[in-house]
């Protein structure tokens, strides 16, 4: 199952929570910023959000850019780069969670304690302000995912996700034609409608609210109205639409997101990911071909186990397309870069499949086991239970499943 958590992972990728900011000068900065952010060009970002500080030191959207650019800086060091994070399952903490470095975990709680300092003191003088409204709950949303996925505490965030849900839907309240308001709240809601029976049921007590149906309508909703968070609800409902097998809808978004974001090479890997989940592998490796020629020669810099993961996909679409050697060559790329666990512990899956293929079972057999071992270590069932499946079913060509998670 997903939760807040598994949102967060995915929004710190290639987004982050913008808003409406004070005056005309520091919105001008913190657009341009966001642009920035977007084409994953985060030191120049950063220096825009700092500008935009200067420009109104009063206005929390500035303090609460700097520390979301933060935010994604740290997760980027983490390897949290793909949709996978959010269609795995995350534990609801993680005590092994290794502490950010001291100088990014200081910029990131002063800026964010500022934001939601200022934000706070808005909504108690204009109590009656949807734009104040929205301040908090976008600040103290950043800061409930930033609990999660850097300090691995889910129930440290708790508290944090449920005010940030009750000010975003005070803004609906307030101004019903608010639909950037949308994007926390159904954000929220679909979150908890994920969850199992238990578990909603004790969202529910701690105020959130559910519907599934009603979520992924208030997140389209969010990407179709002009706002400083459009991106962001656009690149989460790519999210929701592959969770929901809509291919076809996430893939529509992604088109119209490479466009506007030529420079992140990120969306290029979730177009290839999304076409392999709908089976198409020979759109797949366009994108990927496409995505690859970028990353090798982008000179900024990239994010940990950003190589492995480009290869271990491509190879996975080689393997599904019978191009055994080009496979072959990609999947040793992978597990010859540094990166994550799961992420190795796929290639070893591909593996597996191409021995099964060359008759040689037992190679197959060793590569799964390590599959299992790797997938489970890093907190990817979905990894892991394929490679369970194919220790008692030899790959066929014929019975693939996990190109399509």
């Amino acid at each position: 199952m997903i939760g807040v958590a598994g949102l967060a992972v995915f929004l710190a990728v290639v987004c982050l929570p913008g808003a409406a900011a004070g005056n005309a000068r520091s919105g001008e900065l913190l657009r341009a910023g966001y642009q920035l952010a977007y084409n994953l060009d985060h030191g120049e970002a950063l220096a825009a959000f700092r500008r935009a500080v200067e420009a109104d030191p009063a206005d929390p959207a500035a303090y609460r850019a700097i520390a979301a650019i933060t935010w994604l800086n740290l997760m980027f060091t983490r390897g949290a780069l793909s949709a996978d994070e959010f269609l795995s399952s995350l534990p609801e903490s993680n005590a092994a969670m290794k502490p950010p470095p001291a100088g990014l975990a200081a910029t990131f709680r002063t800026n964010i304690d500022k934001a939601i300092q200022l934000a706070e003191a808005q909504v108690r003088v204009h109590p009656r302000d949807a734009g104040a409204h929205f301040n908090l709950g976008a600040s103290r949303g950043l800061l409930a995912a930033y609990t999660v996925t850097i300090e691995g505490s889910l129930f440290g965030a708790v508290g944090l996700a449920r005010g940030a849900f009750k000010a975003t839907e005070q803004v609906l309240v307030l101004d019903p034609s608010r639909k950037d308001a949308s994007f926390l709240t159904g954000s929220y809601r679909y979150a908890v409608a994920n969850l199992g029976s238990v578990k909603r049921w004790m969202a529910y007590l701690a105020g959130f609210s559910g519907d599934r149906e009603r979520a992924i309508r208030m997140l389209e909703e969010s990407a179709a109205y002009p706002s400083d968070v459009q991106p962001d609800a656009r690149i989460l409902l790519v999210l929701v639409y592959n969770k929901e097998r809509r291919y076809d809808d996430a893939l529509r978004l992604l088109d119209g997101l490479r466009r506007d974001f030529p420079r992140n090479r990120l969306l290029w890997l979730e177009s290839g990911a999304t076409e392999m989940r709908a089976g198409r592998p020979v759109r797949a490796i366009e994108f990927l071909d496409v995505g690859i020629a970028m990353f090798e020669r982008d000179a900024r810099e990239k994010a940990f186990g950003e190589a492995a993961m480009w290869y271990a996909k491509r190879g996975a679409v080689h393997v599904a397309l019978g191009e055994r050697a080009k496979a072959e060559v990609d999947l040793r790329k992978a597990l010859a870069a540094e990166g994550r666990d799961w992420v190795h512990g796929r290639c070893h899956l591909e593996l597996g499949k191409l021995a099964d293929l060359s008759g040689n079972r037992t190679a197959a057999v060793a590569e799964y086991r390590l599959a299992v071992t790797l997938c489970g270590r890093d907190r990817d069932p979905i990894g892991r239970t394929e490679a369970e499946r194919l220790l008692n079913r030899p790959f066929s060509g014929t019975n693939a499943a996990s190109g399509r998670q």
